[in-house]
């Protein structure tokens, strides 16, 4: 019994040792959560300055004031007293002799289309001169092909079947144009005709099979003077021309 006894004690001192280490390493525990708690709240807590600012799906709109100066947000609409179109208008004194018949018709068609620019129109149709003129001197029909009405295709493509079928060659150089006039501006419903004399430079030679000089000069730069009559469909979204017509112009 006394060893029994004996036995007891030491059992109970042994539960107590154990659970006062166990109480320790939880209070240690405890005490190290705090601390790492303490010192990511420093850290996570603190502004840095770089944040980026929250964002916000729906923000209200700037509203710019009548008097706000000019930051390059305002967008200046066109003046409904009609200055802004006169402005327009009168770029036709550019292309067009003030006053004349050939002025109205061009001041007219801008009424009638506003998207008309005659600036942009003139600076085409010197492309177009340039590379028509050369396609014929090089027999490109699918250059000509895009840029012609059928029945002046067709005029054009004779010429070149027959130089062809005469085994003729021709030495080509554009050298520019010395002038663009407007004649005229026919309009029949959506349907316009813009004429125009044109002065053309170039260098021209054509030799037979043999390479003899048959027509041109081969170092002379030769000037001629054609009327060539451009066409649009107002109303088609394709904003391209084209020749309708040609002829030389005496």
């Amino acid at each position: 019994m006394e060893t029994i006894w004996e036995l007891h004690p030491k059992e109970n001192n042994d539960k107590t040792a154990k659970m006062g280490s166990n109480d320790f390493i939880t209070l240690f525990f405890l005490v190290a959560a705090v601390l790492i708690f303490l010192q990511l709240r420093s850290v996570l807590g603190r502004r840095t300055g770089h944040e980026k600012p929250p964002f916000e799906p729906v923000s209200p709109r700037e509203t710019v004031r009548p008097d706000t100066p000019d930051t390059g947000k305002v967008i200046t609409l066109p003046r409904r007293d009609g200055t802004d179109n006169e402005d327009r208008l009168n770029q036709a004194d550019l292309y067009a002799k003030p006053g004349s018949e050939a002025n109205s018709d061009l001041r007219e068609l801008m009424k009638v289309d506003p998207a008309f620019d005659p600036k942009g129109f003139f600076q085409g149709a010197r492309v177009a001169y340039e590379m028509i003129v050369t396609a014929f001197a090089e027999g490109d029909r699918k250059t000509l092909r895009g840029l012609l009405s059928p029945d002046v295709f067709e005029s054009f493509q004779g010429a070149i079947a027959e130089r062809e079928a005469r085994g003729e060659k021709v030495k080509f150089n554009f050298v520019g144009i010395s002038r663009m006039d407007l004649v005229k501006v026919d309009m029949k419903g959506s349907d316009v005709q813009v004429t125009l004399s044109i002065g053309g430079q170039f260098i021209s030679a054509t030799f037979d099979r043999e390479g003899k000089l048959v027509d041109g000069d081969e170092e002379q730069v030769a000037e001629v003077s054609d009327i060539w009559t451009l066409s649009r469909d107002m109303r088609s979204r394709d904003p391209n021309w084209t020749v309708i017509a040609t002829e030389s112009e005496h």
